[in-house]
Parts: C-alpha cells; sequence; structure tokens
C-alpha cells in the first residue's frame, strides 16, 4: 500500500510516522526546505526511541527511514496511490485549494484530517466525494490509539471501510461521525481547552495547577493547556474563530488565546504558550 501526507508539520509528521511504521511506503509533500531536509532524520529518531522503549519493533524502526520520502509540491505525488492525507493548516480556503491539486493526482481514497472543516464544504468543488472523508488524527499521533473517520454526505461505504482498514492497519481504533461542526472529539477537547483558558485568566490556579487537576481528577494523559501547547495556540485559535461562527459564544476564543497568538507564542513549535518549551 502507498501512502502520502500533504503537510509536514506536527500533525503530518505524526501521520506519516505511523504509516511508514507500519511498513506502508509515505510520501510526505512539504515545501518548506528547512522542515523537509529535517523530516526524515527526526522520524528516524523517534521510531529508535520507540524501540528502545519497546513501543516499536526494532525491525521496523530500522526500516523506517527508507520508506519515507519527501516531496516539495503535490503535484510531484505519484498517481494512483492508495490514501492521500491532507494535514495542512485550518483554513478552508487553503485546504480546498490543496485536496483539489491532490484529487488530480487520482488517489483511491482522498481524506482530510481537519479537526473542525465541515466535510461537505471541502468536497463541494471536488469530481470524486464519494472517495473523500476526514481521517482525524490526535497529537501525538505516535501514541493516541484513536481516529475519528468523519462521514460526509457523498461519501461511500467502501470510503469508510477502507478509512476504517487503515487505522486497523496503523494500531488504532475508529469511530465513524457525521459531519457536523467540530465533528465529536474536536466540540469536546475545545469547549475543555478553552474552559481552562478562561480559568487562567480569571486568576482561579496556575496553568500547571489546571492541569493537574485534569490529570490527577479524571484521568486525563495530558491537562487541556499543555496539549493546546502540543497541538498549537494558532491551530486552537482558527478553531476557536471556525466553532463560534456556527455555536456561538460557548466557542468564542479567550482573549488570553489572542493574546498569545497576537505575540508569537504558539505553545511547543514557538517555544512558550502556557508553558516554556525546549526547542
Amino acid at each position: 500500500m502507498s501512502v502520502a501526507v500533504i503537510g509536514g508539520g506536527t500533525m503530518g509528521r505524526g501521520i506519516a510516522y505511523v504509516f511508514a511504521a507500519a511498513g506502508l511506503s509515505t510520501t510526505v509533500v512539504e515545501p518548506d526546505r528547512a522542515r523537509a531536509d529535517a523530516l526524515v532524520d527526526e522520524l528516524a529518531q523517534r521510531a529508535r526511541t520507540g524501540a528502545e522503549r519497546g513501543k516499536l519493533d526494532p525491525t521496523a524502526a530500522e526500516r523506517l527511514p527508507g520508506l519515507l520520502d519527501v516531496v516539495d509540491g503535490v503535484d510531484e505525488l505519484a498517481t494512483g496511490l492508495d490514501l492521500v492525507v491532507e494535514s495542512v493548516p485550518e483554513v478552508p480556503e487553503l485546504k480546498a485549494e490543496v485536496l483539489t491539486t491532490a484529487e488530480a493526482r487520482a488517489p483511491r481514497l482522498l481524506a482530510s484530517n481537519t479537526s473542525s472543516i465541515s466535510i461537505d464544504a471541502l468536497a463541494a468543488n471536488l469530481a470524486r466525494p464519494q472517495a473523500f472523508l476526514g481521517m482525524h488524527f490526535f497529537n501525538p499521533v505516535w501514541s493516541l490509539p484513536l481516529v475519528e473517520v468523519v462521514r460526509g454526505r457523498a461519501s461511500d461505504e467502501q470510503a469508510i471501510t477502507s478509512a476504517q482498514d487503515y487505522a486497523t492497519t496503523i494500531g488504532k481504533e475508529s469511530i465513524v461521525v457525521r459531519d457536523v461542526p467540530g465533528f465529536a472529539t474536536s466540540r469536546l477537547d475545545n469547549i475543555a481547552a478553552f474552559e481552562a483558558m478562561r480559568m487562567v485568566e480569571e486568576e482561579v490556579a496556575t496553568a500547571e495547577d489546571i492541569d493537574k487537576a485534569a490529570v490527577l481528577a479524571y484521568g486525563h494523559p495530558i491537562g487541556p493547556l499543555r496539549l493546546s501547547d502540543v497541538v498549537g495556540l494558532d491551530v486552537r485559535l482558527d478553531i476557536a474563530r471556525h466553532l463560534s461562527g456556527v455555536y456561538g459564544e460557548r466557542y468564542a476564543a479567550p482573549a488570553i488565546l489572542e493574546r498569545l497568538v497576537a505575540q508569537g507564542h504558539l505553545g511547543r513549535k514557538s517555544g512558550q504558550g502556557f508553558y516554556r518549551w525546549e526547542r
């Protein structure tokens, strides 16, 4: 099976990693030269670390770099790939443009890793919307075991079954949800994150203590503020603007989120968000 991932950011790298770790030939589209140059080495190191910790078979770790390829543009992808997953920023116009270009490469299945944008809206300009759906992965992709498969109005049963089969192949479980804004998981995740941010604004507690409460009292693997830093505060802000347009004030971006993004404090990728991060 041959797979491509469009976008070599945090999510795109994670998605490429799990496919390559499962033994699938994986091409990543990443136009940023510095990011592209570092991608294979970074994922190879991730695989070695996984093998050392007993989380990845050593043979899979050894072969992973040879299964990865990086190209500059979507038009460099081979035609007829089994699966292409789009994972570019949560900007509807950008995603729609990338998906149209990707469909021209005639993949058997085309998916968007969007966490909040309507699959039906993204499918509007596609020639084969029946072969398109959402495959929403979670960060860090190599650790979290869920893929949310989002069924658009035009998505056919073969597409849904294929997406679930791919999830199984990479060791994930899947749920199938209807195409509503925020789907299931993003609505739950973001409402918690935005409330935690407002608690920081109101000085209810520190970010560390709010996250500690979520982990110890409710069994979350990571607190909502630390997770927001990992996801990217700019991504959280894009999602807030989209969901608030649909659901109203309950999803409005907290002032602290607007301020941090305006200051360039985007979380882990910039070195500063609700926490300081080593870069």
